[in-house]
């Protein structure tokens, strides 16, 4: 054997109780589990009141460019993780044509940016999964974008597709499950996805489930409606016949202070029924997104420069500040705006900077205007690449979500922006010290279990997620006692105390609490596809 990790707690992953083991790696592989004492390698690591638990997955991450641009991908390695899955929220870059992708480097940008310089050298499912595999820091699963796939079959229109393009988005779902991904993700709060119909969805999701793949939506509302948006992708998930996964499954606003157990109660009576549900949740109460999602659907209808032109044009402005102030508009989850909540966190010009940090209404006092104006001038500003935080969540809601049998975990994280969101370094430390540690919410084993075996069941992998011979050797060592997030809202780019070593693939990826720049990492393609 190449190493032994000698001594440490063991929490395999399957949620039984930590003990003490030694674990034995050969090039990528666990090559065995045994008694303390019992392995003997060329190289000995001293795990003495450590835990080893598999590498923390991902469910639901925004490093789509990231992991490209910057391939150590600190904040990732730093915190545990060692497997993404990207192609979140119905929106991300493959399948692509040339003026789609045009228009997704621009609504995009608030979340993963758009580097300048950068290759964007891929236009398939399976051409950017080739890219992955140049090099990265950790393995990431892919999802089909829903949102993407209706710019290419139909276009920016808010309209029923029509039977040709039905079958065009369905082929493209097929091509892209056939070269790769896992299954097929929605963002329907965001346009073009938030278009689709019922039953349009329920005729994407059966290509997805009859391939083996699962359905993770970003569903229509987060506020007012929020259970008849969990209610409807259940009823998708029923007629497509394709297991879900619910995306960030929040109840947030105030709408829904105190009302995860009706949520829970609807997810239980569906899985009773023999539904296949999973989600993930981040442990954070604010959510993030890019300021410009907040619009009603109607106004972004067309893409960047109808937009543009709408915000430019004082009727329109008001009518837009109506629905987002008096009525709730869909983009903004049904919830009329408290402009107290939004904070803006990233901006893409230097004579905007200003801005970041503070809330909309906070800014527009300073800048005595009306919230809404400032709102609508800083969009234009920015060519809408700006960047939000909302505070909307509720401490109870958090807790009793992540306690489900289904959880998982996912950090959401975008990684650019002056202030992004802590969560994309610190999900997985927090999880273990707020959440374990500190509040007893979940028990060691159990949490691990949630961001490990349980996540890697719901993709499909039969080699990762366990500690068990044979199984890939993604790994994580931390000390109980000291892991913790240290990233904040206000200094967001900090990786995680208490984890001294983060294999992938059998290779340390950080070692000895320093990151090497290993790039162990690959693209994983669906089972039957390979790696």
């Amino acid at each position: 054997m190449d190493l032994v990790i000698r001594g440490a707690q063991v929490a395999d992953g399957t949620g039984a109780a930590v003990t003490r083991r030694d674990v034995g790696l050969t090039g990528d592989r666990i090559a065995e589990v045994g008694e303390p004492g019992t392995l003997s390698a060329r190289r000995v690591l001293d795990a003495t009141g450590l835990v080893l638990s598999p590498g923390f997955v991902d469910m639901h991450s925004h490093s789509d460019l990231q992991l490209l641009a910057e391939p150590d991908h600190l904040a990732k390695v730093s915190q545990g993780v060692t497997t993404e899955v990207l192609g979140q929220d119905g929106l991300s870059y493959a399948p692509v044509d040339d003026e789609v992708l045009a228009v997704l480097r621009q609504q995009l940008a608030g979340w993963n940016d758009d580097p300048a310089g950068f290759a964007w050298d891929w236009r398939s499912v399976g051409e950017y999964l080739d890219r992955l595999d140049r090099g990265i820091a950790v393995n990431a699963a892919y999802l089909v974008p829903q949102g993407t796939v209706r710019m290419l079959a139909v276009g920016w229109a808010d309209r029923p597709a029509t039977g040709a393009e039905l079958n065009r988005m369905k082929e493209l779902i097929a091509t892209g499950m056939a070269e790769g991904a896992f299954g097929l993700s929605s963002g329907l709060t965001y346009t073009p996805g938030m278009y689709a119909s019922t039953d349009e969805l329920v005729e994407l999701c059966r290509v997805a489930g009859e391939r083996g793949g699962y359905y993770s939506p970003h569903h229509r509302s987060y506020g007012a409606g929020a259970l008849d948006a969990f209610a409807e992708m259940v009823d998708v998930s029923r007629r497509a016949g394709c297991p879900l996964h619910l995306a960030h499954a929040t109840m947030n606003f105030s709408v829904n202070k105190g009302k995860a157990p009706d949520l829970l109660r609807l997810l239980d009576d569906a899985l009773d029924d023999g539904c296949d549900i999973t989600l993930d949740t981040y442990p954070y109460l604010p959510g993030a997104t890019y300021l410009s999602a907040l619009l009603p659907s109607w106004a972004t209808e067309g893409g960047l420069e109808p937009t543009l032109a709408r915000l430019s044009e004082r009727d329109t402005r008001e009518r837009i500040r109506i629905a987002l102030e008096e009525s709730g508009s869909d983009g903004a989850h049904g919830v009329p705006i408290d402009w107290n909540a939004i904070e803006i966190n990233g901006v893409r010009r230097a004579e905007n900077s200003a801005l970041v940090g503070h809330s909309v209404a906070e800014s527009a006092r300073t800048a005595g205007k009306a919230p809404a104006e400032l709102y609508f001038d800083t969009l234009l500003n920015e060519r809408l690449g700006t960047s939000c935080l909302m505070h909307v969540g509720h401490e109870e809601n958090v807790r009793a979500i992540m306690r489900h049998r289904t959880h998982t975990g996912g950090s959401d994280g975008l990684l650019v922006g002056d202030r992004p969101h802590p969560r994309a370094w610190g999900t997985f430390p927090r999880y273990l010290a707020r959440y374990v540690r500190e509040l007893g919410v979940l028990e060691l084993a159990d949490c691990i279990a949630h961001l490990t075996g349980r996540a890697a069941r719901r993709l499909g992998l039969t080699d990762r997620g366990l500690i068990r011979p044979g199984y890939a050797a993604d790994l994580v060592l931390f000390d109980p006692d000291t892991v913790s997030d240290t990233a904040t809202f206000d200094v967001p780019r900090q990786a995680a105390a208490g984890i001294s070593h983060v294999f992938v693939n059998g290779v340390a990826a950080l070692e000895d609490t320093h990151p090497t720049g290993a790039l162990a990492g690959h693209s994983l393609r669906h089972p039957g596809r390979g790696r």
